[in-house]
């Protein structure tokens, strides 16, 4: 039998997960793993060597050579013939955990847990701003707990990541751009959008199969993401984290759908 693939270590997900050309979408998508994502991060944007980049990743130096040089032959297929590039997918594990209260270290194997986008006991309606989520435990469609907790983070990568870690099964929200929906996605986090209203009243719509929401939601609010996501996502053996490499505005050829 082959060797199973190690997980590699990545610091975060990334912010942006599309890129493509100013004509717009094409047919024709790129895919680059998470884990090649994170041998140009730290390559080409840290400044890291191979070896270093190694050591960072747990893995061999053969192995990030050889997750460097796909990743660099995808970025100039998509330069030079103008095709899209999809970020998903991948054998990785986050490195760095997000913090969260110890109230949502623990969850039973039976319940369910929702998170809802919070403010003044609203659904808030731009998912990358919120500051707050309140948190559901169900179990036997039943609401045993519930919990409000600040955001700690800024972006969707963070926000993300910061639900993952916290064992969350499904987001509530209003407004949500294509690049969160990308990361929830590989967080393997179910999504419903566009949802107004009282939190309270949203979970129990949602228990009773009554939940007014929609699955072609797009966020309009500046900063944001207002573009199209054309690809899709996996799910890898981890999937949670925050941030990304360098700095939030990425310009040139390729134009980011976030």
């Amino acid at each position: 039998m082959p060797r199973p693939v190690r997980c590699r270590q990545i610091k975060s997900l990334p912010e942006y997960w599309t890129f493509a050309t100013e004509e717009g979408c094409t047919n024709i998508d790129v895919v680059m793993s998470l884990d090649e994502l994170e041998t140009i991060r730290l390559l080409d944007c840290a400044g890291l060597t191979q070896e270093e980049c190694a050591a960072m990743m747990n893995v061999a130096r053969t192995t990030v050579t050889a997750l460097y040089d796909s990743a660099r032959k995808k970025v100039a297929d998509c330069l030079v013939n103008g095709n899209r590039l999809v970020i998903s997918g991948g054998s990785w594990q986050l490195s760095q955990q997000p913090e969260i209260p110890n109230t949502l270290k623990d969850k039973g194997d039976k319940t369910m847990r929702i998170a809802v986008t919070y403010e003044n006991g609203n659904v808030f309606q731009h998912f990358g701003h919120t500051e707050e989520f309140k948190i559901y435990d169900v179990e036997d469609n039943k609401i045993v707990k519930t919990e409000v907790t600040g955001t700690n983070g800024q972006g969707h990568g963070a926000l993300a990541g910061f639900l993952k870690t916290a064992n969350v099964d499904v987001l509530i929200c209003g407004g949500i751009g294509g690049g969160a929906q990308s990361a929830l996605a590989e967080a393997g986090i179910k999504l419903y959008g566009g949802v107004n209203g009282k939190a309270d009243d949203a979970v129990n719509a949602l228990l009773s199969d009554s939940l007014q929401y929609n699955p072609d939601v797009k966020c309009n609010h500046h900063g944001e993401g207002h573009e199209h996501n054309c690809g899709s996502s996996s799910h890898s053996c981890g999937s949670h984290g925050a941030g990304h490499c360098g700095s939030d505005e990425h310009k040139g050829i390729l134009n980011p759908s976030k």
